[in-house]
């Protein structure tokens, strides 16, 4: 036994004994946290530029990953390489999120309505090797057919039905990635349109949008590993004025179908000032499944490096608190172009699952217990006691039992790979 695992140990011997004086067994916690996933987003590995063949390098639709450090990864089997090694990195089983843009067609041009299982084999054979799952998004940016501004909202019948079509071999493709990995695969829309400045077509929009989505949800498809989400956003580079997938929309529209949908909450797409970790508990008292893409918005910015603040603790927290784990769905959502992008993953699924973690040893029952005894002051004062328990040391143990490096450790490793791998790639 090395000294290192000594002091580890000891540290959560002592961690895990106040714990328990507020009737926390972190044992049964570390026991829940090996049972949680998030799923990693692939374009973080390659700044959002995929594998397309056809529009290859194209921009808009209000992303823009900002940064030029080197070392992105070029084709699926780069990506696959770095999103392994990160995953190694951190602790826990998780699944990696893929879009539409990342298929892989042998150098052919298929265009988004014509995709197939077919193009993401390569993705399958990993995941199959590493026991993990998969999730999926159809791609509705970085295209010809999207430069107006408008793609499954658009007043163009052709151009929507292009775009219905890509949603529905979307849901296809997702459909089976679960078959095969029998593993839940969620298929999440999330769509750029929106105008820049004024608009009196607001309502003829969203009315669109709302047929749109009825033929793509109307399509067959075998559910039985899927998962439908939809995700709104308040405003986007391009769409400051108006956004038609606004969260209203997709609240009304997700309990009112019926079908059976996800909402998902982007951490960075809402109003600086608003708190996603007071709308899970409103949503799930009516819907099943909540997805959740944690970000951290700074200012206009949706897609900053998650880190341990308030806001992901805070949603983390609400989760616990529903005990709602096995209807909430976590996965990662931002890029960043201008470090490491090993350790823009690795320091955001952390800092996630740190969150989690935090909150599961959260002693909630001596909060609900001043609550219900009228007690609001020994309520507060519970809530800032419990800020500075030993979860530390908690973490510490978990990262050991899952084999991963403790403390910052991690990042020499991400050093000698940036030296032996992604320098070669200047």
């Amino acid at each position: 036994m090395s000294s290192s695992y000594e002091k580890i140990l000891a540290d959560y011997e002592r961690a895990k004994e106040v714990y328990k004086e507020y009737g926390v067994e972190t044992d049964e916690v570390l026991e829940k946290m090996k049972r949680i996933s998030i799923s990693l987003h692939c374009w973080q590995g390659d700044d959002v530029t995929g594998f397309e063949e056809a529009t290859k390098g194209m921009g808009g639709g209000g992303i823009l990953a900002t940064g030029n450090y080197f070392g992105r990864a070029r084709n699926g089997d780069e990506l696959r390489s770095d999103l392994e090694f990160a995953m190694s990195l951190i602790p826990g089983k998780h699944k990696v999120n893929l879009h539409a843009i990342y298929a892989e067609t042998n150098g052919k041009k298929v265009d988004r309505d014509e995709l197939s299982i077919d193009h993401f084999e390569k993705w399958l054979k990993w995941a199959k090797e590493k026991d993990i799952g998969l999730d999926f998004n159809p791609t509705f940016f970085a295209h010809p057919k999207a430069q107006s501004g408008y793609t499954l909202s658009s007043t163009d019948r052709d151009i929507r039905n292009f775009w219905i079509k890509h949603g529905i071999k979307s849901r296809e493709i997702a459909s089976q990635i679960g078959k095969e990995l029998k593993k839940t695969c969620i298929n999440n829309i999330w769509i750029p349109d929106g105008s820049k400045d004024f608009t009196a077509k607001r309502y003829e929009y969203r009315k669109i949008l709302k047929e749109s989505l009825d033929e793509i949800f109307a399509a067959s498809v075998d559910k039985t590993y899927l998962v439908d989400s939809v995700e709104s956003k308040l405003f986007g580079i391009g769409s400051e004025a108006f956004v038609a997938g606004s969260h209203e929309f997709y609240m009304g529209y997700v309990f009112t179908s019926k079908h059976d949908i996800a909402i998902c909450f982007d951490l960075g797409h809402f109003h600086p000032t608003e708190s996603v970790a007071d709308k899970i508990s409103s949503i799930l008292a009516f819907s099943k499944k909540v997805l959740l893409h944690l970000s951290r918005g700074m200012r206009w910015d949706s897609d900053h490096v998650v880190v341990l603040n308030d806001e992901v603790v805070s949603v983390s927290q609400e989760v616990k608190r529903a005990d709602a784990f096995d209807r909430v769905f976590f996965a990662l959502d931002f890029f960043d172009a201008s470090i490491n992008r090993i350790t823009a993953w690795v320091t955001g699924a952390r800092s996630a699952l740190k969150s989690i973690l935090y909150a599961l040893l959260e002693p909630t029952h001596l909060l609900n217990e001043a609550e219900n005894e009228g007690d609001f002051g020994k309520r507060l004062a519970l809530l800032e006691e419990f800020k500075t328990l030993p979860f530390g040391a908690v973490w510490n143990k978990f990262c050991y039992e899952s084999d991963v490096p403790v403390g910052s450790s991690w990042l020499d490793k991400v050093k000698e790979y940036e030296d032996k791998v992604l320098k070669n790639r200047i």
